[in-house]
């Protein structure tokens, strides 16, 4: 019984709640009614928790008037779950997130979890958002880390936490010439040029003399790592050793942070999420989603290409859920460009909306989703970039439904599933800003580097502001933490696809040249295709 207790104020305990004496009793009379099993309590007594915090009228304080309330409303849920279980309609779990919908969730360093901003959020930031974003990315990433089997002395049996690595900071280091140190940071250059390692109590200077190489992953200013070296007289760090942070598993991210909803459009338990899997595994194993990039339509091959593709969809009956267009939607930049270059880049839309519309299976059940590219006319150039410009689709929006003009980036969530899509040449920008790397690095060693990398950051853009500006109040939106279940990374460098800790990262390549490459995705698998179009030579 005392173990019960102990795992009712636990998980209550996660959600922010304390239990009184009267709580706690109507909770362990629940379980004993329904004879609930040791192995299922703990999702039981979440799935009790999550729904009372949903309540208006909840208090940390469980309210037990609140509480029988909830308790009576899942019995009312739970005699119509076999009636519920019958249907499944996908449009009705399919959710486009646009980044400036996605609410503000920052880390509280008193609170030890993440508390929602609800202040409204500007494009031009403030000097303190600025800091608050670099901080928010330090302290999620440090405190994953210490989660780590390396790191956390409560998963260490007493007699091996000699062995526990521990993390210092830099204003540790000060007057300890000679010892060796292991510290979290992020890498910049001072003002005379040199390289250093800065965290939130200081920054030290790094001396990479002694190192011999580093390890995987691109390393690059505005990145945090971890280094261990031996402080000297001159003030410096002697780095023997420097590594990406470790990457924390979603499933392990979303036991402890289940009950935040970081998309803003309802989260779901551990539970919930298996049971959901289970549905799709099961039940829609016919649905996919289409991903395009570099979609030029100013390009004589791209709507050709297109139209033999839905052509083949329609014959064979394989009609996706959902197609997502990456640009850039042009082969040039219009953002200075004369009358006749808008018009037409205007008129490509047009052109694109009338194809869709000509497959009438297609645009009455699909969804697309447009994402703009760097080249495409948009508000902003800086991260996260607005939809384009409503004056140039607005025709292709009347002609098409089910069309969506997302930000850069956006998300999708389709029932349990978190797809992140960004449309960015990172890995040009990634390895003109690189520090160290490997030597001898062949191409494939460079696409898992980039997945590597940005998943290790939980971070879509791990550089420098003065290298790629983002807009401070909505950095949240570029984070990866929890990880992803999908990340797509829409980029003109070669098409891949890796599964790295649980989260598959693929590109679709470029919908340009002899070969049209795009990708095919299947949730019920959690897997991505690669397909390619060949063209005829003399088309």
């Amino acid at each position: 019984m005392a173990d019960r207790q102990r795992i009712i104020i636990k998980v209550f305990r996660k959600f922010s709640n304390a239990l009184g004496p009267d709580a706690l009793e109507f909770l362990e009379d629940v379980i004993e009614q329904h004879d609930i099993a040791d192995e299922d309590l703990e999702t039981s007594v979440e799935l009790i928790a999550k729904e009372y915090n949903k309540e208006d009228d909840a208090t940390m304080k469980v309210s037990i008037d609140v509480l029988r309330r909830v308790y009576e409303g899942l019995q009312d849920r739970g005699e119509d779950a076999h009636v519920q279980h019958e249907f499944i309609d996908p449009d009705n779990h399919l959710f486009i997130v646009n980044a400036y919908e996605m609410p503000r969730w920052v880390w509280s360093q008193e609170r030890g979890t993440f508390e929602r901003i609800t202040t409204t959020l500007t494009s031009t930031g403030t000097p303190e958002s600025r800091t608050t974003s670099i901080r928010d990315r330090l302290h999620i990433i440090k405190q994953s880390v210490l989660r780590n089997d390396h790191f956390s002395a409560s998963t260490l049996p007493s007699q091996d936490r000699e062995r526990l690595v521990t993390l210092k900071s830099t204003k540790q280091l000060l007057g300890r010439a000679g010892q060796r140190f292991l510290l979290l940071g992020m890498l910049a250059h001072n003002k005379e040029g040199k390289v250093c390692l800065e965290d939130s109590d200081g920054r030290v200077e790094l001396d990479f003399s002694k190192l011999d190489e580093p390890g995987e992953g691109f390393f690059t200013d505005g990145g945090f790592v971890l280094v261990e070296g031996e402080y000297t007289e001159e003030g410096t760090l002697e780095i023997i050793a420097i590594g990406q942070p470790p990457c924390e598993p979603r499933e392990i991210a979303r036991s402890v942070y289940g009950h935040i909803d970081f998309l803003g459009k309802g989260s779901t338990s551990l539970q919930e999420d298996k049971q959901l899997s289970l549905r799709v595994h099961q039940e829609l194993l016919d649905t996919h989603f289409f991903f395009f990039s570099d979609l030029w339509l100013d390009h004589p091959q791209t709507l050709p290409g297109l139209q033999k593709i839905f052509d083949n969809c329609v014959e064979n009956d394989f009609i996706p859920r959902v197609i997502i267009m990456c640009g850039n939607f042009t082969s040039k930049s219009i953002a200075h460009g004369n009358a006749r270059e808008i018009q037409r880049y205007q008129d490509n839309f047009d052109a694109l909306g009338d194809l869709i519309a000509s497959y009438h299976s297609i645009a009455r059940t699909t969804t697309f989703v447009f994402v703009p590219g760097p080249l495409d006319v948009t508000v902003n150039t800086v991260l996260p970039r607005r939809p384009i410009l409503a004056s140039f689709v607005n025709k292709l929006k009347s002609k098409v439904a089910k069309a969506d003009f997302a930000t850069n980036p956006c998300r999708i969530k389709f029932f349990h599933q978190e797809i992140v899509i960004f449309r960015e040449d990172l890995m040009a920008k990634m390895l003109r800003n690189i520090i160290g790397v490997k030597p001898d690095v062949k191409s494939e060693d460079l696409k898992r580097y980039l997945v590597q990398t940005i998943l290790d950051q939980s971070h879509l853009s791990p550089l420098s502001l003065h290298i790629q500006p983002t807009l401070s109040d909505y950095d949240h939106t570029l984070r990866l933490y929890p990880l992803p279940t999908v990340l797509v990374l829409a980029d003109k460098y070669d098409r891949f696809k890796i599964t790295y800790t649980g989260c598959h990262v693929f590109n679709p390549g470029s919908f340009v040249g002899k070969a049209l490459s795009w990708s095919t995705y299947k949730p019920a698998e959690v897997n991505s295709e690669e397909c390619t179009l060949e063209l005829d030579t003399d088309e």
